[in-house]
């Protein structure tokens, strides 16, 4: 029992009494069960569960690097969950999560299962959903507007001359952030007497190599495409590496245009025109306002962390620039 109260740190014992305790612990290596603990109603959980869709995508590692450090910096601890992109992913880690008893829930995107909905507005706990802005979240919502993001982009390589415009991208069995900003980027073009010739969505990853041999396809099955916008800069990349393969010279036989604004634009010969996102930020914000949350300060339901176009020299230059 006295153990039990050292290690609780309630009280009742003397520092000499807490030094043997301690010293015992450290002897035989203990290290307390916080799950049991929660359970036994002693303590407030500190585990905050984080979904996102894989860790594959740059993107996403990076905003859960945002999350992860702020949270233990914060005293909380991450508990990981990979969606593949699909609901039925999500709802099912929502449901083991949830068991666990967590102090709250970080989400990626505005869209759940009727089921995962059920269970989110019944667990009375904090829930903040990121990337895809929502103005009406379940509780709390951080991110950016993606159809805001791609018409931006979209109007931009209008303004850069192009008409005849391509698309690469993935595909996923939901609406998703990516599909949202394409949404837009038609709009923008279409708006400005442009016309995606052709919406080239893969069943694979949002990657190099699918940026690679997609836009071989896209290529191959429509002519005088004169710029290719691509779901992020991992795939421009490759498709910027397999129009130099084929000769074609960026920007003038051809304009490539990423999104994300990722490291990896670093080491391409040219600046790749791209969307800039505070990644990193996006991880930290959310991560700070759960735990303004759980602290019960207030708290804005909706926070904009806002992204820059960068013109870069992949594509013509325009009157923006």
């Amino acid at each position: 029992m006295t153990a039990s109260r050292v290690l609780r740190d309630e009280g009742g014992y003397s520092e000499t009494t807490r030094q043997k305790v301690m010293a015992k612990v450290d002897e035989l290596g203990y290290l307390p069960n916080r799950l049991a603990t929660v359970f036994a109603g002693d303590k407030a959980s500190t585990f905050v569960g984080v979904s996102i869709p894989d860790l594959g995508n740059e993107v996403f590692s990076q905003v859960l690097e945002g999350i992860d450090r702020k949270l233990g910096a914060l005293g909380h601890q991450s508990v990981l969950g990979l969606t593949q992109h699909t609901l039925d992913e999500e709802e099912s880690w929502i449901r083991t999560v949830l068991s666990w008893q967590p102090a709250g829930l970080i989400l990626t995107g505005r869209y759940h299962s009727p089921a995962a909905l059920d269970m989110l507005r019944n667990a009375g706990i904090p829930i903040v959903e990121i990337w895809d802005l929502n103005s009406s979240p379940l509780d709390i919502s951080v991110g950016i507007n993606h159809f805001d993001a791609g018409f931006d982009m979209g109007r931009y390589l209008i303004a850069c001359g192009y008409r005849r415009i391509g698309y690469v991208g993935t595909s996923h069995d939901t609406a998703n952030a990516a599909s949202t900003r394409l949404e837009g980027f038609c709009k923008a073009v279409e708006s400005g007497g442009g016309s995606v010739e052709r919406q080239l969505c893969l069943h694979d990853t949002a990657t190099f190599y699918p940026g690679f041999y997609g836009t071989e396809q896209l290529l191959g099955s429509v002519n005088d495409i004169e710029c290719i916008f691509y779901q992020n800069d991992a795939m421009a990349f490759g498709g910027l590496q397999f129009c130099e393969s084929r000769g074609l010279s960026i920007p003038g036989d051809i304009g490539i245009a990423g999104w994300g604004d990722l490291p990896i634009s670093s080491v391409l010969t040219k600046r790749l025109t791209s969307m800039h996102v505070p990644h990193l930020k996006l991880g930290q914000v959310a991560a700070e306002m759960m735990m303004a949350r759980l602290s019960d300060e207030p708290v804005e339901r909706c926070r904009d962390i806002g992204f820059k176009l960068i013109p870069g020299s992949t594509v013509r230059s325009s009157d923006r620039d």
